[in-house]
């Protein structure tokens, strides 16, 4: 996922895909964290480990009223890595975390996984939410190696990732047009006058993506426009998770 759409593989390094990358920490990331802070909006951080480690000045302003969600040890795409392999990542991913912000992360998001993440981390016992599901709108809970898991699951489709798509937005309009259809199909689900069924809203952002000036200011209008509504709750994983735990104990044989 880059400004290199379709970028063909090599197999030395790639300096400019590198560069392309490191403008997310050099400057996107700053972007980001003074728009989120300008509305008052806490957000989860999927955060790879090794590279929060490389940048402890963005992990310290990430503490600032924020979740750090483990986004494992490396961006490896993990389907054909054994299990063992697997186990000793995210023990040095979880060790990294909370050598560096005093707490082991309560939820996990591989975001590349195998056959065998889920239940690696049901395994762990530690955390309170898998994100690495796309299945639904709300949390749900589900049996892992014999215990009952909560998921609060991620999406793709409203993703900043899709600007790096062959198919997907070439302009930030396009971009807040779908996250506005989203929010406005969504918020009338909610509507206590109508189903009343409220829902989760989650959009996924790269600093390197959505950190570019000619994209974040699309992001800004749809904070304004969500800003405008009553009863919308702007929450961090973690607190989605609790309230599920709290108001949604698990009861038996569940999705």
């Amino acid at each position: 996922m880059s400004e290199i759409v379709s970028a063909p593989h090599v197999e030395d390094r790639h300096m400019s895909m590198e560069s392309v990358f490191e403008y997310g920490s050099r400057a996107g990331v700053w972007r980001l964290l003074r728009l989120f802070e300008k509305y008052d909006i806490p957000i989860t951080v999927f955060a790879v480990a090794m590279a929060l480690k490389r940048h402890p000045d963005v992990a310290a302003c990430m503490q600032a009223g924020h979740e750090i969600c483990s986004h494992g040890l490396r961006w490896i795409n993990y389907q054909d890595v054994d299990i063992e392999t697997e186990r000793q990542h995210m023990q040095m991913a979880i060790s990294i975390i909370e050598e560096i912000t005093g707490e082991k992360p309560k939820g996990w998001y591989t975001g590349r996984t195998s056959p065998n993440t889920a239940k690696l981390v049901a395994e762990n016992g530690e955390f309170v939410y898998d994100a690495d599901d796309y299945s639904d709108d709300l949390p749900f809970w589900k049996m892992v190696e014999g215990k009952p898991q909560l998921v609060v699951p991620d999406t793709l489709d409203t993703n900043d990732m899709r600007f790096a798509a062959v198919q997907g937005f070439n302009a930030g309009d396009q971009f807040f047009n779908y996250l506005k259809d989203a929010f406005d199909a969504l918020y009338e689900e909610g509507d206590p006058n109508g189903l009343n069924q409220p829902k989760m809203l989650s959009i996924g952002l790269h600093c390197r993506l959505i950190g570019r000036p000619g994209r974040i200011k699309a992001l800004e209008r749809f904070f304004q426009y969500v800003k405008s509504f009553d009863d919308v709750w702007f929450a961090r994983r973690i607190d989605i998770a609790e309230h599920w735990r709290a108001q949604f104990p698990y009861q038996g044989s569940q999705k």
